[in-house]
């Protein structure tokens, strides 16, 4: 990792940039359309590392260098030249990097134009909100070389848009232009071309002047809620209350109301 104001490259290809209390994730493997490859990879997940344990980041914004991708998924040239056993070492490195943005504690948004394909929509759809641009090319084209979305796809497409449509999307592993994937919700924003980094950023803004605590329990209380019955969501609702309901950023919330003033959050 090397730092350079607020900046911090991890490895080769990945960069964190810091706008505030907004933190920049960036993939910047230009020459590859940021193919994840094995260095990648790990650069990802040592980088989520990093924020995840960063108390200052209230909104994490995944975006790309290249003008005309997103992430075009794993790195194929690569794994062409693995051997079986090559494969099954890399397997741990992979699902770090893909666990590591589905796992950070704060709000997560994908700036997504051009193509996100296979391991780059899955990528993606680990962010709680995707904000596309109109070139946006999606899909999860795994079972056309003969594997499967391994990246989070088979279980994160079908909480977007059901069972059914998740299966149609992967079984057929056709792409969806950004209309279509708009009107099916697989983007929560459809914004002009070449916005999507500009409009992420700024819906990341707009979240960050919440308070960290609030937001953190909230992510917590959606990501452990979903699936579950009502009764039992409802208790993991009020464990993530009772986790906030006497914290500091509570105790100023409630004074800047009543103050009729910006809080000034202390994060705990």
């Amino acid at each position: 990792m090397t730092e350079q104001g607020d900046e911090r490259r991890f490895g080769e290809h990945v960069v964190v940039r810091r706008h505030e209390y907004v933190a920049e994730l960036v993939l910047d493997r230009p020459k590859a359309m940021n193919a994840v490859s094995t260095a990648m990879a790990r650069s990802v997940a040592e980088a989520c590392a990093q924020l995840a344990g960063d108390r200052d980041v209230r909104v994490a914004v995944l975006t790309s260098t290249h003008e005309r991708a997103f992430c075009v998924g794993a790195d194929l040239k690569e794994r062409n030249s693995f051997t079986d056993a090559d494969l099954m070492r890399q397997r741990p490195v992979a699902r770090a990097a893909y666990t590591g943005v589905l796992e950070l504690p704060m709000p997560t948004i994908a700036a997504v134009h051009g193509f996100a394909l296979g391991g780059g929509f899955e990528l993606a759809l680990s962010c709680d909100l995707i904000v596309a641009d109109r070139t946006a090319v999606l899909g999860l084209p795994e079972v056309s070389v003969g594997v499967i979305p391994g990246g989070g796809g088979t279980q994160l497409l079908p909480r977007r848009v059901g069972a059914a449509r998740a299966a149609e999307l992967i079984f057929t592993a056709r792409r969806l232009e950004a209309a279509e994937a708009r009107e099916l919700g697989l983007v929560d924003d459809l914004v002009a071309e070449g916005q999507d980094r500009t409009e992420a950023l700024a819906l990341a803004g707009r979240i960050a002047a919440n308070s960290p605590v609030g937001l953190r329990a909230a992510k917590r209380a959606l990501r452990l809620g979903h699936g579950l019955d009502l009764r039992t969501g409802l208790e993991v609702e009020d464990a993530a209350w009772r986790s906030v309901a006497f914290s500091g950023d509570r105790a100023e919330g409630v004074a800047a109301f009543n103050e009729k003033r910006s809080p000034r959050w202390p994060g705990e």
